[in-house]
């Protein structure tokens, strides 16, 4: 008897708990698509809240990353444009409004780029000197000078090079505790990054002076850097690249890159060309093309032999000493690509393939 009375107990309570969970499944607000859901840029998404039946509704208020982008009064789908969307992981929230009361429900999704990037490949049209002892993380060209970054505790500088020799004929040595990254130059002044001290330096662009430290916490880590004028570019090892107050260094926003299908880790070095953001991708023979509103990926360019594997000394550190550094002339419309301690520096053309 006692027996049967635990079955029915448990019975009762299985049922008890079955009816909660119903009826707490009945009060669930939701919103569609589901999370992790993935997309192409420029395709139009359907976002719609989903609530209980006998909940009366107000209005709903749609945000984007927590940019309110659409309200409704019903639960009719709103249409999200993607066109112009930064492409990664995007947030989408519905606030819903019942009876002077609010609830919140998200969900995310995933953009990719609209497209494959192009691919492209390269032609040598120059070949110039480059120091062997110089661990290249940043690289500019300004006025007939080559300005670099270079690496590792106790051989870091900050470096202006004459293009044609590879001599260095100005330089400021950074104390041995700092690994020095990217830098670039705005109006009269350089910046250049630490790869993990989390602090940044300013320079006098003419007399090299120190004018000013900062401290720099953008990112995991301090990597590539550049401007296009009006702020700066930077990046930490991630596929993120964020931008920059030109005047105190305080990020103000960011992009991820991808392609049409993956992200895209390891942005490296970076440079600003005609409204494009050029990058290497660390450890490979591989220079992307990006668009700077979005985080695309427009073109990728296969730097591969660029300086051959079978020419180099035997006993070369082939894993360390990979490519990095990219220069653009502006006037003279010329591009100039290195590595870290090449004995060369090369003027390069992208060419499209097929």
């Amino acid at each position: 008897m006692q027996f049967k009375l635990n079955i029915a107990i448990l019975f009762l309570v299985l049922i008890a708990l079955a009816c909660r969970k119903s009826s707490q499944q009945a009060d669930t607000i939701t919103i569609s698509p589901e999370a992790g859901s993935t997309y192409k840029s420029g395709d139009l998404i359907p976002i719609k809240i989903h609530y209980p039946a006998g909940m009366k509704m107000d209005s709903v208020i749609y945000q984007l990353d927590s940019t309110r982008i659409a309200s409704k009064k019903d639960s009719s789908a709103i249409t999200l444009k993607t066109d112009t969307c930064k492409l990664g992981a995007r947030l989408i929230i519905a606030i819903l409004y019942s009876g002077g009361k609010s609830s919140r429900t998200s969900t995310n999704i995933i953009l990719f780029a609209a497209k494959a990037p192009e691919e492209y490949t390269y032609k040598v049209d120059k070949v110039y000197p480059h120091d062997t002892a110089a661990y290249t993380e940043g690289l500019e060209y300004h006025d007939g000078y080559l300005y670099e970054s270079t690496g590792n505790p106790g051989h870091s500088t900050m470096r202006k090079v004459d293009l044609a020799t590879g001599k260095v004929i100005q330089q400021v040595k950074l104390d041995s505790k700092y690994f020095g990254e990217g830098l670039t130059m705005i109006g009269d002044k350089i910046i250049q990054r630490t790869y993990r001290e989390k602090t940044g330096f300013v320079y006098d662009k003419n007399t090299f002076k120190l004018l000013k430290t900062f401290a720099d916490s953008v990112g995991d880590e301090g990597w590539g850097l550049c401007n296009d004028g009006h702020k700066l570019y930077t990046d930490d090892r991630t596929n993120r690249i964020w931008f920059l107050d030109k005047n105190d260094y305080h990020a103000t926003g960011y992009i991820d890159v991808y392609d049409n299908k993956a992200r895209i880790d390891s942005v490296n070095e970076l440079e600003y060309i005609d409204h494009k953001l050029y990058s290497n991708i660390y450890t490979k023979d591989t220079i992307l093309v990006i668009d700077p509103a979005t985080g695309a990926v427009l073109q990728r360019v296969d730097m591969k032999d660029l300086w051959p594997l079978a020419g180099r000394p035997h006993d070369y550190d082939n894993t360390q000493n990979v490519l990095n550094g990219i220069a653009w002339d502006e006037k003279g419309k010329r591009l100039f690509v290195t590595g870290k301690k090449w004995p060369h520096l090369y003027q390069v053309r992208f060419i499209k393939k097929g």
